[in-house]
């Protein structure tokens, strides 16, 4: 079958020497889903707005339907039948979910807007293709999911041939997953292509036909999904053997940290979390989960001094927090990883060395009559960036000059570079290429290991399955399940309670809270 869409030695570098893509090739056939994987700057993303117009290349040909074509910018990819669902949304809040679809090419009855039509034809287009969502509501009030599903409407409104999806599964929980599995196919039964940029693999194996694997902004190669495993991926991906498991031997021991009635407002007052009731003793790590908004990262950021309580109290080991300043908490033994690395996480102005000593400087092995002792500073930062395989030019380089995988690391070795007595993670793996999220497993495990109790909260269901002991699970600000994790507990027993489709037992919740 000749193909629909084809990318032909494609090169794009940006200034400053970033080779991006370096002679790229995709071949895609006409309805068929096309998986592109890659870990973080294999080129995908550079690739794929390339592909939509937003960068054009520096050398090479795209063809569609064995014609050449360039896109100068996004409309004309789309006026060619190509459009793209990116990962960060970009809808109107307050506007519908008609409005939000017809945006920019409004159906008009003379020169006055058609709302009937409007909302006759995104009614049409949801049920043609297994997209339910109801026109009417603002998109505000809708959940993750369903504003996703407005996002393809949009595109397909207007008549997107070619759909692509970038990390359509990252906020979603199993079953919305499965849902945008079901619209995906019937897209592809109604005669739509659709290219499928995604780094769970387990996912990318389920839902494509074929799976294009590139590495540092070249194509590896292209391969069915029925002929690869997702260890075989992992290894074209990295070039090398990789394996995302972990060992889990708990050595479960006093409570260390306790949440009792804890209640969290947002910076206007309104309670965002309450009621919540928790324990996790150190060595084990306790999974905090459920789809992003729904008071996990509050809750850790209470913990860590970032957030006020509005009512409640935390606890470690006995001793109240409350009044304590993040200093102080650290102080305790507390340490965090926080959601953000760049916000939050680092100043990526300044150098890895003074970044791993940032929040050590009342220390006196690193200051001395209040000034930094840089020879005692460079020697920590030397022997740390051996120790956690921070691939960096020295100490003394900026962190912005380092790749998403290893700033992530710096903040992992300052914050475990001494055993801490709890352990706040948020994301850790988060725009992390395999070889570090492998790296960063192991780092968390043998914090565990060394006693600290750890609170872990993370998009990726699969990741706290893997690290969990226990895990809670979160639905609009409060807690509505609790498991010990084992091998029969599933995505989709998870999902069920971060959607409020199931309730469980109170007895069998406070016995897993404990």
């Amino acid at each position: 079958m000749a193909p629909l869409l084809e990318a032909i030695s494609i090169g794009k570098t940006y200034p400053g020497g970033t080779r991006a893509n370096d002679g790229v090739e995709l071949s895609v056939a006409p309805g068929e889903v096309h998986a592109v994987v890659g870990e973080n700057g294999a080129g995908k993303s550079t690739l794929m707005k390339i592909l939509f117009g937003i960068e054009q290349p520096d050398s090479g040909e795209l063809r569609l339907e064995g014609r050449p074509v360039s896109f100068a910018n996004p409309r004309e990819a789309i006026d060619h039948g190509i459009g793209m669902v990116f990962q960060h949304f970009s809808l109107v809040p307050s506007f519908s979910v008609y409005e939000n679809v017809v945006l920019g090419s409004e159906p008009r009855n003379g020169i006055r807007f058609d709302r009937e039509k409007a909302i006759a034809e995104v009614r049409a287009l949801s049920e043609k293709f297994r997209l339910a969502v109801d026109p009417l509501p603002p998109v505000g009030e809708l959940p993750v999911g369903q504003q996703q599903r407005v996002e393809i409407l949009k595109a397909l409104y207007r008549d997107a041939r070619i759909l692509i999806l970038d990390e359509p599964t990252a906020v979603l929980a199993p079953q919305e997953v499965e849902e945008l599995f079901v619209a995906i196919r019937a897209l592809v039964a109604q005669g739509r292509t659709v290219i499928f940029i995604a780094h769970k693999l387990p996912e990318v194996l389920e839902i494509s036909d074929r799976i294009t694997v590139m590495r540092a902004g070249r194509t590896v190669g292209s391969v069915k999904a029925s002929e690869v495993t997702e260890e075989s991926l992992a290894t074209m991906m990295v070039g090398r053997e990789i394996t995302l498991r972990v060992e889990r031997a708990p050595a479960r021991g006093d409570v260390a940290c306790e949440v009792r009635s804890l209640a969290i407002a947002n910076d206007l007052g309104t309670t965002i979390a309450q009621g919540l009731d928790l324990k996790v003793h150190s060595g084990e790590i306790l999974g905090l989960v459920g789809v992003e908004g729904n008071g996990q990262a509050e809750l850790l950021e209470a913990i860590a001094g970032l957030r006020p309580i509005a009512g409640g109290e935390v606890t470690l080991y006995g001793e109240s927090l409350g009044g304590l300043s993040i200093l102080q908490r650290r102080e305790k033994g507390l340490a965090s990883i926080p959601e953000d690395r760049l916000v939050r996480g680092l100043a990526a102005g300044s150098t890895i060395a003074e970044n791993l000593v940032a929040t050590r400087l009342a220390d006196r092995r690193f200051v001395r009559r209040g000034l930094l002792d840089l020879k005692a500073v460079k020697a920590h930062a030397q022997a740390l960036i051996e120790r956690f395989s921070i691939r960096a030019g020295g100490p003394g380089f900026a962190v912005a000059t380092l790749s998403g995988g290893n700033m992530q690391k710096v903040v992992v070795a300052r914050e475990l570079s001494e055993q801490p007595r709890l352990l706040l993670v948020n994301q850790p793996t988060r725009g992390v290429d395999l070889g570090a999220t492998q790296f960063i497993w192991k780092s968390l495990t043998q914090a565990r290991d060394g006693g600290a109790a750890v609170l872990l909260s993370s998009a990726d269901l699969s990741e706290l399955l893997a690290l969990s002991d226990r895990l809670v699970v979160f639905y609009r600000g409060r807690i509505v399940a609790a498991f010990h994790n084992s091998d029969e507990l599933t995505p989709e027993t998870l999902g069920t309670y971060m959607l409020g489709l199931d309730t469980q037992e109170p007895e069998v919740m406070r016995a897993a809270l404990q």
